[in-house]
This record gives structure tokens, sequence and C-alpha cells, in this order.
């Protein structure tokens, strides 16, 4: 850089600093005016917070257009919901007076009280197709209540040598007995004409765009109710479990609830202990803990107006916002009192702790907003509403550092402040950070040299790193809604399902036995189907009913379990069936005749692995369905396995965007292409060291800690900037590199320090949520962020002093 380029830049930044100076004091002159009008301001957002909502569901990971979500949406409106409630009971022995009569009285009171229900089906109510004579009789297998002992031992013995019960609502060793509860599909607000079509010709096959799905709180409303209901049943000789997506839905929504709210607590005490302990003066707590607190109520009440729900990811936002706003405080205020008290000028000492570090915080605050708003482009809805709102509140904050503190630290009285602990203190912290100054610049090329081993070693790390995707797994071990699902996992086969959605392309296609026998043949081949640790509980078709009906109408003999082969039986047994008086059939195809639904019940999965075993059962189908009829995977497994594509492709993208942003705007503060690109070296070191530690321990990247990259790297840079742009400022003052890194540490570097407690605490408190995703992305990032403050005292002053002495720069 010419000695003109330099001038002109120096010239730039030194009207910026001073614009920022001049607005300090124009403040100060109009601090009534300026706190009034912010007031108005804030309260005008506020007023939006009420609206507020919370959605933990699955399909909330995933943007309105996104196809898969479209052809999950369209399955629902088609065939119901497919998440079920399983309530599984354990006893000695299922088939005695005293149990099924405890079991049809629970049946019932499920029926008669849970909201938003579309039905319950256990052993009580289950289908039970015999044919008497020439009719078809569908009936409920306890139709007829066994009153004697012979009674129930026949009902057992049909009970268990029928195929559909098995590891449906009874286990193979007859243990554990099951009831499904199943939901609505549609929100019955706003939505009474679309709760229920009915098996009827004019039913639309389309999602209606209108229509609302069942809501997350009536989600949680009904899981509540069935808890409560359970709860009164609970004995040791009748042993319930409760399993199912609605059940672990709303034990991460409660946990997530649970975990903001004890992380913001803890995030705000933590803080508030901090700058006591920095600023000893109540107005040095008070102050940044109030603009934090304005910036997180006016984040959360622009998503309200957005109509944007509080989802998994963003539950970070509290603390994180907590951190990064008293960090920008820490830096104007530390500069504010320390020359207030040198003074005792307040109007002077705001106006100079506007110019030492307005520049800085403004440009720290775009680096992070940056950084986050490389998050908006994800595919996962949830990850993409966390750039954005966590940007915005960053902004925001900045706006109430750099406007609002200043009115507020004009408006309120203050003493001159010549305390000889707080002398010592100081001492103690300059003997420190003159350490890291000596240290940094007498062995600069050995800690490049470490650095870069460091840099080699952490590569073999980063290809160690695994991706996964379990939100049940997010829950501790011993809680009871984990331990339920992986037991029911075990003994019924499975508490997860895929659907699969056969279109033969036209009107009663179902009934082409081409069509028909490919589904037979799928279900023999895809009820044996096991791969990588996954495996296939259970099928459920219309090709159960054709089995049914066929044995039926043949006497009931078992040789004939098979589906008629001829297309006017096919047709003939359907009809007979829908006469019957039941309406399962109504579940399984559309009333067209020309979709149905295959539905295969699998164990709780990780999205990796799901995504594999989706991939195999849509390449069986297709082999086998050839042109005859097509066949999509849908249901909350291909929600999983879309979600963890999505997030994968959207890291590596808002990865690279946030590099690439940040590089660009460190190179125009610095106004020196070189000197930005080697600013990133101290940056990028902590996260990649940080995320090779994951790959080192065996800790999958999931959908919290892949947001670890792009957080980090906008957190980490804004040290940096706050380091270079005073080592230039002394630089430019001394020419001499020891003497400026040791005025650059001794003026920003205790500011640094506190901001890195601050972060840390912000990211750390992270630790004492129950979900372990939470605990694992709040212990990388703290780590991170000390990482990156040792990489600022050590690896930042050790590059200036190799480029500054050996290059001109």
């Amino acid at each position: 850089m010419s000695t003109t380029q330099t001038s002109a830049a120096s010239s730039l930044k030194e009207r910026i600093e001073k614009g920022f100076h001049d607005f300090g004091l124009f403040i100060f002159d109009n601090r009534i005016k300026t706190l009034l009008t912010m007031l108005i301001i804030i309260a005008g957002i506020l007023s939006q917070l009420p609206k507020i909502t919370v959605d933990t569901s699955s399909e909330g990971f995933l943007h309105k257009e996104d196809p898969i979500l479209e052809v999950y949406n369209q399955f629902r409106a088609q065939f119901g919901r497919d998440d079920l409630i399983l309530l599984a009971i354990k006893t000695p022995d299922v088939f005695t007076q005293s149990f099924l009569t405890k079991l049809k009285t629970l049946h019932k009171e499920l029926e008669d009280n849970v909201p938003y229900l579309d039905e319950v089906n256990s052993l009580i109510n289950a289908r039970n197709t015999r044919g008497e004579g020439d009719n078809l009789i569908v009936e409920d297998l306890f139709e007829q209540w066994p009153d004697s002992p012979q009674a129930m031992q026949d009902k057992k013995e049909m009970t268990l040598s029928n195929k559909l019960y098995q590891n449906l609502y009874i286990s193979e060793d007859a243990r554990y007995t099951t009831i499904v509860i199943n939901s609505i599909a549609y929100s019955p607000v706003g939505n009474e004409a679309d709760i229920e079509t009915g098996f009827d010709d004019s039913a639309e096959t389309t999602t209606n765009e209108d229509a609302i799905f069942l809501t997350d709180a009536e989600n949680s409303e009904m899981v509540k109710k069935v808890s409560a209901i359970v709860d009164k049943y609970k004995a040791d000789d009748f042993v319930i479990y409760s399993a199912g997506a609605p059940i672990v839905v709303d034990a991460i929504k409660k946990s997530m609830q649970t975990d903001m709210q004890t992380s913001t607590k803890f995030a705000l005490l933590s803080i508030a202990l901090v700058l006591l302990i920095l600023f000893r003066r109540v107005s040095g707590v008070l102050l940044p803990i109030l603009v934090v607190i304005l910036t997180l109520l006016s984040t959360f009440s622009f998503m309200a107006a957005t109509g944007t729900a509080l989802k998994l990811p963003t539950q970070i936002l509290p603390s994180f916002l907590l951190a990064v706003g008293v960090a920008a405080s820490v830096h104007l205020l530390s500069i504010f009192y320390h020359n207030f008290n040198r003074t005792g000028d307040k109007k002077n000492s705001i106006g100079y702790a506007m110019s030492h570090s307005g520049l800085a915080i403004a440009m720290t605050s775009l680096t992070t907003a940056a950084s986050l708003l490389s998050f908006s482009m994800s595919e996962v809805a949830p990850i993409a509403d966390l750039g954005k709102f966590a940007a915005a509140g960053v902004l925001v904050s900045l706006l109430y550092t750099l406007i609002l503190l200043p009115a507020l630290i004009a408006l309120i009285p203050l003493k001159q402040k010549h305390d000889n602990s707080t002398q010592k203190r100081t001492a103690f912290m300059d003997s420190v950070l003159l350490k890291f100054a000596h240290i940094s610049t007498k062995y600069s090329k050995q800690i490049i040299a470490a650095a870069a081993i460091l840099f080699f070693v952490a590569i073999f790390g980063l290809l160690k790193i695994s991706f996964f995707h379990d939100p049940l797994k997010w829950l501790p071990e011993t809680w009871e809604t984990r331990q339920a699902t992986e037991l029911l996992d075990v003994e019924m086969k499975g508490t997860g399902v895929i659907e699969v959605v056969i279109d033969t392309g036209k009107k009663n296609g179902l009934y082409d036995p081409k069509v028909i026998e490919a589904l037979a043949k799928l279900h023999a081949s895809i009820d044996k189907l096991s791969m990588d640790g996954m495996y296939v509980g259970k099928t459920i078709s219309l090709i159960d009913i054709l089995k049914e009906s066929n044995r039926a109408l043949h006497q009931n003999k078992d040789e004939f379990y098979t589906p008629p082969t001829e297309r006017d039986l096919i047709a003939q047994e359907f009809l007979l069936f829908e006469n019957s008086g039941s309406d399962d059939l109504e579940n399984l195809v559309d009333s067209q005749f020309s979709k149905a639904r295959f539905t295969i019940k699998t164990p709780w999965m990780d999205a990796a692995r799901n995504t594999k075993f989706i991939h195999e059962i849509e390449r069986q189908f297709k082999e086998t369905l050839g042109d005859t009829a097509t066949a999509s995977a849908t249901g909350m497994g291909s929600l999983f396995g879309r979600t963890m594509d999505a997030a994968i492709n959207s890291t590596k993208i808002s990865y690279l965007v946030a590099a690439g942003v940040i590089t660009i705007m460190m190179i125009l503060l610095l106004g020196n292409v070189k000197l930005g690109l080697v600013s990133m070296i101290p940056n990028l070191l902590p996260i990649i060291i940080s995320l090779s530690v994951m790959g080192y321990f065996n800790m999958p990247l999931d959908m919290f800690t892949m947001l670890i990259g792009s957080i980090a790297i906008g957190l980490v840079v804004d040290d940096t900037i706050h380091f270079l742009h005073n080592f230039r400022r002394y630089h430019h003052k001394y020419n001499d590199v020891n003497k400026a890194v040791e005025e650059t540490l001794l003026s920003t570097g205790r500011a640094i320090f506190v901001t890195t407690i601050v972060l840390c605490i912000g990211f750390f408190i992270f630790m004492t949520a129950d979900m372990n995703n939470v605990f694992r992305f709040g212990l990388i990032t703290g780590t991170t962020i000390i990482l990156a403050l040792l990489s600022d005292l050590l690896l930042a002053p050790a590059l200036m002093k190799v480029m500054y002495e050996k290059h001109k720069v």
C-alpha cells in the first residue's frame, strides 16, 4: 500500500471517528429528546410481543414450499396423520378378565376425553374379519366379551394367531399390548369444513391452501390430556409406556422452554456478576443489562410481527443476544468509565468513548450480523429464521448501544471513582497483558509455527466428523420418553413409520391384479428388510384387508389368506368390505381407488440411516411395481431425512458465505487486502481446532453444532477487529510494532478479556440444558471463544510483528 493510500485510509478513519465523537456529544445535548424518541419506538416494537408462538414439530424444520413437505401435506390431507401416540401396557397376563376390563375402561376414557381425536385402536376394537356363509363380517375383536375361561382361551388363541395384531396391538411374547391414538389432521379452528371429508367421491386429494394442520399447541394439549388419563391407570401390574412422535415432540418442546428460561436467568445473573466485578458500579451492571433485555424483547417482537414461531434452534437466541449485546456495551462503557474517572467530564467522556470504540463496535456488529445472515439461505426453516432474527437482534443491539446507552449515561448521576483496589486490579491485569505482548512479539515465529502445526493436525480431525440428526437422542437417557421409545422399539418392533404412497394414475387402478400382486410381493420383501441396524417391524396396507376378506369368504380357511388374483374378485371384496360397516379402508386408499397407502413400521431412527433405508425401500417399490404404478416415500422418516440433507447442504454454503463476507469486510475495514486476509487466520484457526476436536472425540455435527462455525466466526472476529483497529492507530502513532502491541493490549485488551468472559458465560450456560445437543453446542462454542482469545493475544500480535517488520504494510 502506498503512502498516499495509507494517508487517505487514515484520514477517512479519522473522519469517521470524529463523526462518532460529535454524535456522542449530540446525544448528550439532546439526551431527553433522544430517550423519549427511543422509548416510543421501543414501545411500538414491543406491542407485537404477545403474538409470539412456539413450534417444535418435525414439519416445522422445513420451509412451507419445500417439495418434501408439500408431498407430506398432500399425504396428510388424503390419509390423515402418520405420527401416532403409542401407549404400551406391560402386564403378566393380557388375557385375564381384570386386565382386559381395565384396558377397555382406559380405551373408553381416551375416546371420550382426548381432544383433537380421530380414533383410538387397541385389542378392544381391533379389526376381526370373518365369514358366515356368504356374508363378510367385520367386527371388533372384543365385540363379544369372553364370559368364561374357555371363551377367554379362544379369544387368546384368535389374537395370537392373527398376523395383523402382532407388533401392532400385541408383542410377539404377549407381554405388551398397545393402544394406538390417532389425531385429526386439521386444526378445528377455522377448518370446520375440512376436518373430515369422509370416504366421498367428491373429496379432494390435494391440500386446502387455507386449511391449518393440527398445530404444535394443539398437539401439546392432546399429549397433556393423554398423560393425565394414563397416570390414573398406572399400577405394578399395569405399567404404561408412552411413545410416538407427538410424545417425543412435546418432551422436546417442554425441555426447550425450560432450558431457555434457565439459560436466560443464569446468563443474566452471571453476566451481571462479571459486570459488577469489572465496573464496581450499579450503572455498569444495570445499563448493559437493560440494553440487552430490550434487544432480546425487540427481536422476539420482530418474530411475532412476522408470524415466525420460536423453534428448536432459535432457543439459543436469548443467551446469544445477551452475550453479544453486553460485549458491545462493555467496550463502550470501559472506555467511558476510564476517561470519566480521570477527567470527571461526562460529556467529553461520552464523545471520547464513541470516538474510540464506536467504529469498532459498528464493524463488529456488522460482521457478526453478516455471519448470521449466511444462515438465512438455509433450506432448514428454523436455521434460516435464526440467521435472520439473530442478525436483526445484533443490529438492534448496535443501535441501542450507540444511541440509547449514551443517552442513559448522560441522564443518570455519576461520581468519579479513585479506587485504590481498582487501580491494583488494573495494574495486575496490565501486567498479564504486557506478558502476552512480550511473548507474542519476542517469539512471533515460534507462535506462527505452532499455529501451523495445530492447523495440520486439526485437518485430520475435520475428516473424521460425522453428521447426525435424531431428536430422540437429544433427550437425556434417563428421561421417561426416551426410555419408553427405545424399549418399545425393541418390544413392539418400532415406534416410527415410513409411509409410501402408491399412485396408479387412474380411477380403480387398485383393482388391477398386477398392482395387487406387486403389493403382495412388497409386503413379503419389505417385511424382511434390514440394513445398517435398521429393520422393518411391520407393514400395513390394503393387502391385509384383501387377505382377510378372501379368507373369510372361503370358510375362514387359512390357505386362502392371500389376495384374489382376478380383477372382478378384487373389486367385489373391496365392495363387500366397504359395506361391512368398517371404515378401515378409508385410511388406506383414496375414494377413486387410484392411490393407496403402504405403512412401514420401523424403530425410531437417526436421519442418516433413515435416508439410506428409505432409498432402498423406494428402489424395491420402483423395481417391483414397474410401470403399473409410481411410489413415493413420505411421513416423519422422510422429513427427518430431508431435514438432515438440507442442513448439511446449507451448512456448507453458510460457512463459505460467512467466511467470504467477513473477509471482504475485514479488508474494507483495514483498508489493506493482505492485512485483511491475514487477519482471518486468528479467526478461522480456533473454529477449525474446535470442529476437529469433535471429529477426534466422535461428537457428531447435529442441527445445533452445525451452527458453530458461522456463529463463532461472527463472534471471534469481533475481538480481532478491536485489536487490529487499535493496533493500526498506535502503530501509526509510534511506528513501532512492539509498542503498538503493548498499547493495544493495555487499552483494548481489558475489554477483549472481559467480553470473552461474557461470551463464554453466554454459551457455557447452555451446558446446563437437559438436551444433549444444546449441551454440546454450548461446550464447543464456548471453547472456541476461549481459543479465539488466546489467538488474539498471541497469534494476531505475532502475525503483525512478522508482517510489519519484514514487509511494508
